[in-house]
């Protein structure tokens, strides 16, 4: 017995799988291939104009639901009946969807570089006997041209759903992430973490009965680009932080952390606290 199996055969696969996010997570630092593509679409069809902070309230929902929730936005909804003389409605939103889908399949190509030292967390996980899910706001329209990029990149989780993939599949919903739970033949939910940026995703996590790890600098509530991270000081990042902190704790996840570089002492503390007979 080699050294690994012997940790594996020690550890017992306390932890069976962690289910990650996609963009802001694992991929596109700062969540903006979905976030841009929003703004771009709602000018593109009506020729109304968002902002990208407009854009990014509803982040971790299915794209039809995050357009629908932009709609109901009190700014967002008191311009649109001073364009267009009505509130949004279910029709508006068939068109941005239709239109957001096209663009959002150009640009995620754009935006799947990994996030500092996902690839080698996650192949980490692997080693020690995690198994890894995924589950994500995007279409498999969109999945399926983002999972071959990421894959050559040296990102390939054992699991991938979709948001369209169930028909009631859409987040804060625990669907998605029990659909990983099955394909992945984890024999209790208290045994999985769920990692990602946004609060319906880390709602997700808990609706499944899961532990929950927050990102606070590279997802969609820090809104920063990779270079604005690598050139921030300590007081500027600090600020981020606490602006995704305020947003992501009404979510109440089991731990916040910065990036998915910061998950592995996360994952021992969890492994511990399930040692001791604790559960999400």
């Amino acid at each position: 017995m080699n050294n690994i199996q012997k940790r594996l055969t020690d550890r017992k696969n306390i932890i069976e799988a962690v289910i990650f996010d996609w963009a802001g997570t694992i991929v596109d630092f700062g969540s903006f291939a979905p976030t841009t593509i929003f703004v771009e679409a709602f000018q593109k069809e009506y020729a109304f104009e968002i902002t990208l902070k407009e854009a990014r309230v509803p982040m971790g929902l299915g794209k039809w639901d995050h357009i629908k929730a932009v709609g109901k936005l009190d700014s967002v909804n008191q311009r649109w009946v001073t364009q267009f003389g009505k509130s949004m409605d279910d029709a508006d939103i068939d068109k941005i969807y239709q239109r957001f889908i096209p663009l959002q399949k150009v640009k995620v190509v754009d935006h799947a570089t990994p996030i500092l030292n996902a690839i080698n967390v996650v192949n980490d996980l692997k080693k020690q006997g995690i198994k890894i899910g995924s589950c994500t706001g995007y279409p498999r329209a969109v999945m399926d041209i983002l999972i071959p990029v990421a894959a050559k990149h040296g990102y390939v989780p054992d699991c991938i759903v979709a948001t369209d993939d169930l028909k009631h599949g859409g987040r804060p919903a625990p669907f998605m992430v029990l659909k990983n739970v099955i394909d992945l033949g984890v024999s209790n939910v208290a045994n999985c973490i769920k990692v990602d940026d946004s609060t319906p995703g880390i709602t997700e996590g808990h609706n499944a009965g899961m532990w929950t790890v927050a990102l606070l600098l590279s997802g969609n509530e820090a809104g920063l680009t990779y270079q604005q991270y690598q050139q921030a000081d300590k007081k500027t990042l600090e600020q981020a932080r606490q602006k995704a902190r305020v947003v992501l704790a009404k979510s109440n996840p089991h731990y916040m952390i910065d990036t998915i570089d910061d998950l592995p002492s996360v994952l021992t503390e969890i492994e511990k606290r399930l040692e001791a007979g604790e559960r999400p």
